[in-house]
């Protein structure tokens, strides 16, 4: 397995990266639900749900061409 040339460029742009990180984030929001559940009040699995479906969008844009 070997880097492509210009990786740096597309961690920087690519559209799948970019949703990687958010479904990454909402995943570390899940995780940090029960100890805000005094704070802050969400439906259970929401951030889960909204995690899979960015990872499924991230799937797609991982194979449609970008600039």
């Amino acid at each position: 397995m070997r880097l492509i040339d210009n990786w740096p460029k597309v961690l920087r742009r690519a559209w799948s990266i970019r949703l990687i990180l958010l479904a990454a984030l909402l995943s570390g929001l899940e995780v940090a639900l029960p100890i805000l559940d005094g704070f802050i009040n969400f439906p259970r699995g929401w951030f889960a749900a909204a995690s899979g479906l960015i990872t499924m969008a991230a799937l797609i844009a991982r194979v449609v061409a970008q600039r």
